[in-house]
């Protein structure tokens, strides 16, 4: 999969090409299904499957004083992208700019001039051009004069409603991490790297990691079944664990952090640049404050067990799949 980082960037001699445009965060179910979509209608047409996607995402450029938790940052947005069949990845830079951008400049720069579209599918509720003054019905128009057609797909289902990023981020708000895996059809996971401070060496032998601070979302406040991935690639460590999200309450001021006691822990080489990518499996309770240090110690040991009965339990399912 290529990616280009910017318009500038394809080739003058790209395309034909079938296209989808948003900012698939989480890179979903549904975005999935669209993705398979447009690879299987650009295989037809002997064209590139191509995703535009916008960075940063709209709201935080239009709206920075509210800005949106993501999902996925750019770079695990990125991976998961490299898993499916498309060809190119457009990183179209979302600027104040671009957002006055009339729906026909947009069909004429970007679609028509740089990836010679034949064809867009999008969903019914797409818009498009400066202050989203254009939707489907104005993209099917203009395609009839820069020669592409549309396609509306509809959203998928799932649990009784249409899988979306606004309703994945509000159950993982709410903690729900069991039914978001089930819609993002992976665990949610949070890249971070280790909270500075620590005292971080070359060899780290304190089974406990806190994630840096970061902007992305957050599960709700609670205890979670986690696993841990420190470091990338070949060399990576991974850790079963349990992990506190929140304000830390029995210790008197508020003090948030993202805490996780790893299982089975040997020490290992950990830097403050050390790539971290915490996936949360199961909530196992929500976030109280106890009467003492020693009553907290406590339960963290039966939230301890309750995880490590939880990760036998996949286990062995896992042994009799295979």
């Amino acid at each position: 999969m290529k990616i280009f980082h910017g318009l500038e960037k394809v080739p003058g001699d790209f395309g034909p090409s079938v296209v989808t445009i948003g900012n698939f965060d989480g890179v979903h179910c549904g975005h999935r299904s669209v993705i398979r979509q447009v690879v299987r209608r650009a295989q037809e047409r002997g064209a590139q499957a191509v995703l535009v996607t916008l960075q940063p995402h709209p709201r935080n450029v239009l709206r920075p004083e509210q800005p949106l938790r993501l999902i996925t940052s750019l770079e695990q947005k990125l991976d998961l992208l490299r898993t499916t069949e498309l060809d190119a990845v457009v990183l179209l830079p979302f600027t104040e700019d671009l957002s006055r951008m009339s729906a026909k400049d947009f069909c004429v720069e970007v679609l028509q001039r740089t990836l010679s579209a034949v064809e867009i599918h999008e969903g019914a509720d797409f818009r498009f051009g400066a202050g989203g003054e254009a939707g489907m019905q104005a993209l099917t128009a203009l395609g009839q004069q820069y020669g592409f057609t549309t396609e509306i797909f509809s959203p998928l289902t799932m649990r009784g409603a249409p899988v979306s990023s606004s309703r994945i981020r509000g159950l993982i708000s709410e903690g729900d991490v069991s039914t978001a895996r089930h819609l993002l059809g992976r665990p949610f996971a949070v890249d971070s790297t280790p909270a500075r401070g620590r005292g971080y060496g070359s060899r780290y032998a304190v089974p406990t990691i806190n994630l840096a601070q970061t902007s992305l979302l957050l599960p709700g406040n609670g205890v979670y079944v986690t696993e841990l991935q420190v470091g990338t690639g070949a060399e990576a460590k991974h850790f079963e664990g349990v992990t506190n999200v929140g304000n830390r309450p029995t210790f008197g001021e508020d003090s948030f952090a993202v805490e996780t006691f790893l299982f089975r822990f040997a020490p290992i080489d950990l830097q403050e640049s050390t790539p971290l990518r915490l996936s949360f499996l199961k909530r196992l309770r929500e976030e109280r404050r106890w009467p003492s240090a020693e009553a907290l110690k406590a339960q963290i040991g039966k939230d301890a067990a309750t995880a490590e009965r939880w990760f036998s339990l996949r286990r062995a399912l896992q042994r009799m799949r295979s």
